[in-house]
Order: structure tokens, then sequence, then C-alpha cells
């Protein structure tokens, strides 16, 4: 099986998952740090069809989140995907997993800011996260100092690189990770919700 009906042989691919309830320039800002800074080809943005951790109530229809993102998306080297329907998958770990079977070739590096790293120990064997494919948190307001002293980053800390290696990172064998100190952008998807910041891309 292909999403995209081309080679991903060598591709360095970031995987940025989420609801994207409904995407925002947060999640543009993301990318095109990630693109910059880890030397990406190109950042698929893998739209959930539904959080297991999050309430559906007041979760948008994936067809409509999935439109929100091309619209956000205004950079040819974001891809917007569902590709976890195509694998009837739901949680990350086993996605990742099988993403690495469906591509053997290509270098994935998943992408998560801040609030999730210190979210994570609650996902689905969420170790196999760090053991599948190399992991680069980008800073989130209010969250990163926390994130750093939680459960995920002391567990996995002989494994975090400094920034300095930043860009080797998608060439690095599982479990490598680093912390990616960016101008973080406060929006989030319920200020966008509220009307505040939905469309103020830059």
């Amino acid at each position: 099986m292909n999403a995209f009906g081309t080679s991903f042989s060598q591709k360095r691919i970031g995987i940025l998952g989420g609801s994207f309830n409904p995407a925002h320039r947060g999640h543009l800002h993301v990318s095109r740090y990630a693109l910059d800074r880890l030397g990406l080809d190109e950042i698929w943005w893998m739209v959930s069809p539904q959080n297991p951790l999050k309430s559906s109530d007041g979760m948008a229809d994936l067809s409509e989140r999935i439109s929100s993102a091309y619209l956000i998306a205004k950079d040819k080297r974001i891809r917007i995907t569902d590709i976890e329907v195509k694998l009837r998958t739901t949680y990350t770990a086993e996605t990742l997993y099988k993403l690495k079977r469906v591509y053997p070739k290509a270098r994935f590096v998943w992408l998560m800011g801040a609030d999730n790293l210190m979210q994570i120990p609650m996902w689905k064997d969420w170790k196999k996260i760090f053991k599948t494919v190399p992991i680069a948190v980008f800073t989130r307001p209010n969250f990163s100092k926390r994130a750093l002293d939680g459960i995920a980053a002391k567990r996995f800390a002989r494994y975090r690189i400094n920034q300095a290696q930043t860009s080797q990172l998608c060439f690095m064998k599982a479990p490598a990770w680093t912390f990616v100190n960016i101008k973080p952008d406060p929006i989030s998807a319920t200020r966008v919700r509220t009307g505040i910041g939905a469309v103020n891309i830059y």
C-alpha cells in the first residue's frame, strides 16, 4: 500500500499527528521550523479519525478537519493524510510500526509539542513510540519545563541528543530524541474554535 503513489526511498519525513480540530497557524509554525531545523524533505499532517484520549464532543467530522488542514498548510512540502484510516490503526505506536513496514526505506521522525511529551505516558504502548522512530519535541508555552521534568523525558534521558545534532536526528537509530527550542506561537485549536487567530497565517 502506498498512500501517495510515490516512492519514499530515503526521504526524510516528519509526522505531525493530531486531531487538527481545526488546523491552525501553530501547526504551520512548528512544521516550518521542523523542515528547516531537522532538514526534512516533507511533513505529513496525520489527521486522526478520533484521538482515544479526547472526547468526541465538539470534534468536527474527519472530512472537515482535513479540509481545515488543507486551508492552513500553504507549503508544498506539507502533505495532509488520513493514513490511519487506511492502515486501520487507532494508536500512535501501532501506526508508526505499520508505517515503517509500508515504507521501509523512508526516514521518519515523530514531531510533537512539549505538552504531548508530558502526556505521552498516558498513550498506549508509549515506550514503543520512542523505540520505533526518532522524536523531535518542540517548545509549547507553559509546558516545556514540566515536560522535561516528566516521566517520559526522565525515562529516555540518556537517549536525548543536543540541538547541535538535530539535523541528523532522522538518520539516528531509535530511541533518539531532541528538544527543539523555538519561538512559540501562542495560538491553539481552542482559541481558533472561539474565533481568535483563525486566519492570521504568516
